[in-house]
């Protein structure tokens, strides 16, 4: 599988971030990785071409204090992660940044990061209009101590915070209704950063104190992408493929891995073996074969643990005996694209019965071929949705833009038919 784009972008500002040289491996070669990567060039760090293979990286960091002012845009072209985390890395340093995107990442907002960073500190110009991109970055070393609620679980938002705390030498803790993604407590910790997380009665808490004046090299094996991996996992179990489908040395961390319980829950038989740990991430390889499929309610307790995947999730029940509901899932808005909007009217494109609701949606499994054109939106996840769809048997979809999946997932329209026996359906 790809490397996992979440941890990819984390390591690369780390090792930017470390004093001394990093060696990374595993790396995501798509769009947003590369676009993180250019903007931690810009900045400084001295980070090679990525290589397509997943082989050795070497990094250069220059120190949490040693980011330059760049000299042009710091453009993140799709990257709604890379964008949200320098945020948080650029706040707590002393550089002037302006930080820009693609049409779809400019129309993604912002300020639900940018908000608790003020309060540490710094200051955010924004060039038209508020909350979205293009900002102005104006950091402060050091920056204020820092107690934030988030009112949604957001791994973005937490681990801008925590970024934040390192660049800016200040104390952050972080309270959430649920706990959210931990790959960044995960790597810290990993590298010595002492980051405490436990439930409390509001939720889940994260907390680091103590912030380090300096942060070693990175050694990191970037795991697949266990998101990425969700795409095949949905082609096997609807029947894209003849024989069971396995993906090996998949991360299987626990805040990322609802999806296999919903699979498991429409009916699916989920095989997982454990293979090892990679600096505290679980390593491991997944296996599902075709199966008759049932409807589910996905609610907002898994929400966070699955929220890449619950475009697939929908797809899964397209093709469901019953009515599979997804609620809690409003961020789901504020992704690449309008993900429950994208979901909604594409379904209902391809001959889908489907409810709209606020927070999520409601879809009417259906045994009839599905068939009509659908817009990808820019969205990378959408596309892929649709991709395992339409590469089903009877049915017939046409996506108008199927480059995006490039963002995160290379290579994948030669997986599925590979997958497909090679008949072409993707």
């Amino acid at each position: 599988m790809p490397g996992d784009k979440s941890l990819t972008q984390r390591s690369l500002i780390l090792a930017s971030l470390a004093n001394g040289r990093s060696r990374l491996s595993g790396l995501l070669y798509g769009g947003d990785s590369a676009s993180t990567a250019g903007a931690l060039r810009a900045l400084g760090a001295k980070i090679g071409k990525l290589p397509a293979d997943g082989s050795e990286l070497l990094i250069d960091g220059v120190g949490l204090e040693g980011l330059q002012d760049p000299t042009l845009d710091l453009d993140l072209g799709n990257s709604g992660t890379g964008s949200r985390l320098l945020l948080g890395v650029l706040a707590g340093s002393e550089v002037v940044a302006r930080i820009t995107g693609d049409t779809s990442l400019r129309s993604r907002p912002m300020a639900r990061v940018t908000e608790p960073l003020v309060h540490m500190g710094a200051n955010f110009d924004w060039s038209n209009e508020t909350d979205r991109l293009p900002v102005t970055v104006r950091g402060t070393r050091p920056l204020a101590d820092l107690a934030w609620t988030n009112l949604v679980a957001s791994a973005q938002v937490k681990s801008a915070i925590l970024l934040a705390g390192l660049t800016g030498g200040a104390s952050v803790t972080v309270t959430e209704p649920r706990q959210s993604r931990d790959h960044t407590e995960r790597m810290l910790n990993g590298l010595g950063v002492l980051v405490e997380q436990h439930e409390v009665s509001e939720g889940w808490r994260v907390a680091m104190i103590d912030p380090p004046d300096r942060i070693e090299p990175v050694d990191f094996i970037v795991p697949g992408d266990i998101s990425s991996a969700a795409f095949l996992l949905t082609f096997a179990a609807l029947g894209g493929t003849p024989e069971p489908v396995t993906v090996e040395s998949v991360g299987l961390n626990p805040t990322r891995s609802a999806f296999l319980d919903v699979l498991n829950r429409m009916g699916a038989e989920v095989s997982v073996e454990i293979e090892s740990s990679l600096s505290s991430e679980p390593v491991g390889s997944i296996t599902v074969g075709p199966t008759e499929l049932q409807g589910v309610e996905v609610g907002s307790l898994e929400v966070p643990r699955l929220i890449d995947e619950l475009p697939l999730v929908a797809a899964l029940g397209a093709r469901a005996h019953g009515v599979t509901v997804i609620t809690g899932a409003e961020e789901l808005r504020s992704k690449e694209s309008d993900r429950i909007s994208a979901m909604v009217d594409n379904l209902r494109a391809v001959g889908v019965r489907v409810e709209e609701y606020q927070d999520g949606l409601a879809i009417e499994g259906t045994e009839e071929p599905l068939i009509g054109a659908v817009e990808s939106r820019e969205d990378h996840r959408i596309t892929m949705a649709f991709g395992v769809l339409g590469a089903v048997n009877p049915n017939n979809i046409r996506i108008d833009d199927q480059r995006t999946v490039d963002v995160s997932f290379p290579g994948f329209w030669s997986v599925i038919d590979k997958l497909a026996g090679g008949i072409g359906r993707a």
